[in-house]
């Protein structure tokens, strides 16, 4: 099961927001950690919130620091290390050093030793004296001391009652007296643990419109946000604002209930995004007719916003073909940057009317008009591949040709770029071909089709039939970068790796969720990632790329340069066990974590509708299969080490299955081996890259570009050798430069 794709949705979602300063307001105060801390402090973004500071994602401690590196330690592994830092005296780490490693003792319910590293500390912290104090309460409850526990909580309330962790004081102290709920509510509702004082509370009282409301808003995460939705519509409908529907429009968007969303939106504030987002949601959900009314409200209300251009090509998807022409003409006289995409459409309807010489015309104009469309590439390749299948590879590299000339920023560039390559190799230009290769590694280096280059270039990453063998020497996980927003307490919980605490106070920070800018986005994809939401973060972090606006994109393009970016969007949780059960299996880690990646997006509890289960989607049937050929007695598909240990060894005996070939065996990883091998009956395996193509199943295709394009992200990533020589690659070389002029090569 993988993260959902939110279909078509990029041009609304994020249209129209810009990079501004996000600062909340607040001042640093200047700590006890003396003058070194405060030379490293006053080098945060924070203290110069351009956008392209704030994207610039450096680690923000001094090189000599040790914090950094061991906060992406297990804790057994840096308690040793923590505890030297904490006793030395002049160390200006000592501080950090004292509260991370009395958080990993609190984990470890060990509270006397964490009681004796927070004493005092707040008076050396300043900045995060409410959380020491927030781990000292922690302490004392654990080991029973409820009266130095309530002491503890009465001194954070009363000492930073303006700090949004005082919830947690106020929610202890409310066991007791109900008023400090109520404050809770009041003043932090949008803070996580006054999220579950509000379902405590709805439980004791279902009828209370305040609080539903605040769930609404406030915990799009918690399993009965459904049901508080429903609940809202079905008993509260007339006593909801504009601004409420809102509110619970959003949220079914982002629950992919798009019939509902589509339903509030129309009660949703008149704004271009709500009325588009309102047509656009009851398309998804196959309400027809309610979605072309909607969309002809919208363009009418707003004929010239940023959405309107793709409602009128969805309007005209929903309407009788003298319309739909109507609307798409609209498109193309008014709104130049999706005209392609519309002539496209427009060629549709017309020979759907048997007027082809029109549909012709409308063809010849994107290559002729909008050559550096996303459509003029996709009519490109779409000929190259139709040449290519007639054995027409001179025609199939000209036309591939010109899209990585005409078109290098398009989706389909990168595998242009390689088949020209390829079809150069056919035609008996090696030199060309390398020349090829060698332009896809510089310009398209994060994609399937730079592995495949690199390949054909005879770098030592593995090829279909190799890599299982290939053995990366994978580097330390990276240091954390800064966080591009947020106030000084949130970027210090994240730089020491109190996680839980960040993403809570992110959650009061981060108060536009609905149209988030560059910089507050990928923040977010950095917080999710810190508490394990790894579905939603590589979402947030990868639909970056739909931005439309041309600033955003430039912003975009400054965090696509660093490392930072690319390691948030291929994390490495769980590198002990995937390392420890890849050796066991003699299976490279890398193909190992690219596949789970592609499974399950790393959520250990992640169930397909069909029952595949945990990281590597299992299926309970084959984990018992697996379990009786292990000698597995007891064990759970959700428990990552298990999920691990079993499907290393499914992912091996696929490998035996077909000698080796990880083309074969992650194909039957998703499509069966009774289904891989009839298409090996049939197509033969003389060309990989063509049986690739040629697989019949979209998904399996698909699939199988995504685990290899994933493998080679953390080779790239990973692997300091592979990372270096990556490097070393001329930069951004022009399509010509890369032998791919317009010489023809039948002529040479």
């Amino acid at each position: 099961m993988l993260k959902r794709k939110r279909q078509n949705n990029k041009v609304v979602w994020l249209a129209g927001t810009s990079l501004g300063i996000l600062m909340l307001g607040t001042t640093l105060q200047k700590t006890s950690f003396g003058s070194r801390f405060w030379e490293q402090v006053t080098s945060w973004s924070i203290f110069n919130p351009s956008p392209q500071t704030q994207l610039k994602l450096a680690p923000p401690l001094a090189a000599s620091s040790m914090i950094p590196e061991l906060v992406q330690r297990l804790p057994q592994e840096r308690a040793a290390q923590l505890s030297a830092i904490a006793q030395d005296t002049q160390s200006s780490d000592r501080p950090r050093a004292r509260l991370l490693l009395a958080s990993d003792l609190l984990a470890q319910q060990q509270p006397d030793a964490a009681l004796a590293l927070l004493e005092g500390l707040e008076r050396d912290y300043s900045l995060l004296a409410p959380y020491i104090l927030y781990r000292r309460a922690q302490a004392y409850e654990m080991k029973g001391d409820r009266p130095q526990a309530q002491s503890t909580w009465e001194e954070l309330l009363n000492r930073h009652s303006r700090e949004p962790i005082v919830v947690e004081a106020l929610y202890a102290l409310g066991q007791q007296d109900p008023q400090y709920w109520n404050r809770a509510v009041e003043e932090f509702p949008a803070y996580p643990r006054t999220v579950d004082i509000a379902l405590t509370q709805l439980k004791q009282n279902p009828n209370q419109l305040p609080l539903l409301l605040l769930v609404a808003r406030h915990g799009l995460h918690k399993s009965e946000y459904p049901e508080i939705l429903s609940r809202l519509i079905l008993q509260y409908r007339d006593q909801l604002t504009p601004e409420d529907w809102e509110a619970i429009a959003f949220g079914y968007w982002e629950r992919q209930a798009y019939a509902e969303a589509g339903e509030a939106y129309l009660k949703a504030p008149s704004t271009a995004r709500n009325a588009y987002r309102a047509a656009r949601g009851l398309q998804l959900g196959d309400k027809n007719e309610a979605a072309r009314n909607a969309y002809r409200r919208f363009v009418s209300e707003f004929p010239d916003a940023p959405e309107t251009p793709q409602g009128l090509i969805h309007l005209a998807t929903l309407s009788e073909s003298q319309y739909a022409i109507g609307y798409l003409d609209t498109v193309i006289k008014k709104f130049p940057n999706k005209a392609a995409e519309a002539l496209l459409e427009k060629a549709r309807v017309l020979e759907g009317l048997a007027n082809y010489q029109s549909a012709h015309q409308a063809r010849t104009s994107i290559l002729s008009q909008y050559s550096d469309s996303e459509t003029a590439a996709q009519m490109r390749w779409g000929v190259a591949r139709k040449r290519a299948e007639s054995n027409d590879i001179a025609g199939a590299w000209e036309w591939a040709r010109q899209v990585t000339t005409e078109n290098p920023d398009s989706e389909l560039a990168p595998e242009a770029a390689f088949w020209v390559g390829k079809w150069a190799q056919k035609l008996g230009r090696q030199s060309d071909a390398d020349a090829a290769f060698e332009y896809v590694l510089s310009r398209y280096p994060e994609t399937y089709y730079a592995w495949r280059s690199a390949v054909f270039l005879g770098w030592n990453v593995g090829d279909f039939n190799s890599v299982r063998k290939v053995s990366p020497n994978v580097d330390r996980l990276p240091l954390r970068p800064a966080l591009p927003v947020g106030s000084e307490t949130l970027r210090e919980l994240y730089l020491i790796g109190q996680d839980a605490e960040a993403w809570a106070l992110w959650q009061v920070e981060f108060e536009n969720a609905m149209e988030p800018s560059v910089a507050e986005q990928f923040t977010d994809g950095l917080m999710r990632l810190g508490v394990g939401d790894h579905i939603d973060a590589l979402f947030m972090v990868d639909s970056l790329k739909w931005r439309d606006n041309p600033e955003e994109k430039s912003q975009v393009e400054i965090l696509r340069q660093q490392p930072a970016y690319w390691h948030a969007l291929y994390p490495f949780p769980y590198l002990e066990p995937i390392l420890n059960w890849s050796g066991e299996r003699q299976l490279n880690p890398l193909l190992v974590v690219a596949l789970i990646r592609q499974e399950s997006r790393f959520m250990p509890q992640i169930k397909s509708v069909v029952g595949a289960t945990g990281l590597m989607q299992i299926m309970p049937e084959t984990g018992e299969w697996v379990a009786e050929r292990i000698n597995l007695k007891n064990y759970q598909l959700e428990k990552p080490e298990d999920n691990i240990k079993m499907g290393t060894w499914y992912l091996d005996f696929t490998h035996s299955e077909y000698n080796n070939n990880s083309l074969l065996a992650v194909a039957s990883y998703n499509a069966g081996p009774g289904n891989v091998s009839q298409w090996v009956e049939r197509m033969g395996l003389r060309d990989p890259d063509e049986f690739v193509e040629k697989i019949p199943f979209p998904e399996t295709k698909g699939y199988v570009k995504s685990v290899f394009g994933n493998y080679w992200n953390y080779l790239r990533l990973y692997d300091p050798q592979i990372a270096e020589r990556l490097a070393q690659v001329s930069g951004n070389r022009s399509p010509k430069a890369a032998s791919m002029s317009g010489s023809h090569p039948s002529k040479n």
